[in-house]
This record gives structure tokens, sequence and C-alpha cells, in this order.
């Protein structure tokens, strides 16, 4: 069986794929604090984890030119779809996206300068194995940055919980695996100790919140509700419960202000033995 396969078919799925344009206007406000924590330069080669709909690989590839390219790697294909028209409506000819699981595949153009992830590394089932192959994929003294959520309770706005009693509990992970989702590397002990598994040095967590205006369809609409698996006998409460919830960041058919708390992780692939930071 292949790997992450629950992820697989979420992330294949027309409907949760399509939603993601929205989400961006929530996720599009961490791409400068991951790009200047990475302090990407011209001439970089870098690979994009989990690139979505390649908003962030091509202003990666804007950084990094000329002479510079990024290869975004996803395993949706709707969204590298999207990547792809992206990147060709703004000319980001250093810029191009193929389908592949990070957690097991090669990709192409490696060694990599840097490696970066906006939301895209929390769906591994091993992140262990994951990392592991993202530093096989860097050059020595390869830098890695990523974004990812802090914990639920500094989220308010994910609709997970309110909507629990509408939709089947999640599956246990299977053996050997991990629970996988947004949250699932909100813990910076355990993302120390993942990254220091996988043979990464000088890991260190940032964290940054922020207020972002947003319509509430860019947390949740009603395809979603469908997606997750509201029954329809169910569909007005699970509707009713998702606005009461909203409500509380502003107007839920207009703009609401969400805040939001992720952090950043950066760390680097050891050089060799004794070797510190890659020169500058």
């Amino acid at each position: 069986m292949p790997t992450n396969e629950a992820e697989r078919r979420r992330w294949n799925d027309e409907d949760w794929a399509a939603m993601w344009p929205r989400r961006e206007q929530l996720t599009d406000t961490v791409t400068p604090y991951l790009l200047g924590a990475l302090d990407l330069r011209p001439g970089e080669a870098v690979l994009d984890v989990g690139s979505g709909g390649g908003k962030t690989a091509i202003a990666a590839s804007r950084v990094v030119a000329p002479g510079g390219r990024v290869v975004g790697a996803d395993i949706s294909e709707p969204l590298l779809a999207l990547a792809r028209r992206r990147a060709a409506e703004a000319d980001a000819t250093g810029c191009s996206f193929m389908s592949a699981d990070v957690q097991t595949d090669p990709v192409e153009g490696s060694p990599f300068d840097v490696a970066l992830s906006q939301f895209g590394v929390m769906f591994f089932e091993d992140p262990v194995a994951a990392f592991t192959n993202i530093a096989g994929l860097l050059r020595p003294g390869g830098r890695l940055g990523f974004a990812c959520w802090q914990s639920l309770d500094r989220n308010p706005w994910f609709v997970g919980p309110v909507l629990a009693p509408f939709v089947p509990a999640p599956l246990p992970a299977g053996p050997g695996t991990s629970p996988t989702g947004p949250f699932t590397l909100a813990d910076p002990d355990r993302v120390t100790t993942i990254l220091t598994a996988a043979g990464f040095a000088d890991v260190d967590g940032v964290d940054h919140e922020l207020v972002v205006e947003a319509a509430g369809l860019a947390v949740i609409d009603e395809a979603q509700l469908r997606f997750m698996g509201v029954p329809e006998a169910e569909m007005e409460g699970a509707r009713a419960v998702v606005e009461v919830h909203l409500a509380r960041f502003g107007e839920p058919r207009g703009l609401c202000r969400f805040p939001l708390a992720f952090q950043i992780f950066t760390a680097l692939r050891p050089a060799g033995p004794g070797a510190g930071r890659s020169p500058r």
C-alpha cells in the first residue's frame, strides 16, 4: 500500500482541493515569515515540500532569481494543476512542480540548497522517515525551514472541535504510523526529537501570532461539511454550530478577524563531522 494513503485520498478529492484557494487567505500571510527565516539567495536550488497551489514556490523563485530554481512537490494532482497554471500566468520560469510523496520518493533536481514547506509537513504518517528523506535531498550544509501551526487552543478559528459531534471519529493510526493532521507538529519538543532523529542539527523554532481578515469561507464551507462526512440529516445542525463558531470572529458571511498562531522551524543538514552552519 502506498504511504500516506489517507492523505492521498483527501488531497486528491476535487471538492477538498477546490477549497484550498480560499484557505490561502489565511496561509498567504505566513509566506514572508517563512522566506525571511531561510534567507534565500540568488542562484539557490529550493525544494518546496507539499507545495499546494504553488504560491509559496512562486514567491521563492522570485527571491532566488537570477540563476535559482524551485521545485514544488505534492501528492495532490488538482493542486499541482493549479500551481502549474499559476506559474505559467506569473511567467515563473524558474519554478516547476512534480507529483511526489516526499516521505519516500526521490525528487528531480536534488541535491537542493534549501527545503521549505508552508503547512505541508504535518501530514506524514512517518515523520522521521519523511524528514530523513528530505535531509537526503539536501546538499551537506543545506537548510530546512517550515511553517506549522501552534497548538489547537491557540488557533480557535479551527472548526474541528465544534463539528466533532456531526462527523465520524477519525480512524486510529495504523501499526508503525503516526496520526496526521494540522496540529501534529504543535509540540516544539516533539519537532526537535523528530528532526534530530532524521539527521538535522541546529534545530530552532520561533513562535508567531497574527490576526488576519478573511471571509468565513476561508475556514469552512458546505462542500467541506459533506466531505468531512456530515450526514444530510445532520447538515442543518452542523451549519448552525459553524455559524455560531464563526460569529466569534466577525460576520460569518462577510469578513472575520482570525487569530493565527504558527511557528517557523529551521534546521541544517550537517556538512560533516564538527561542521557548523553553512557559509553565507
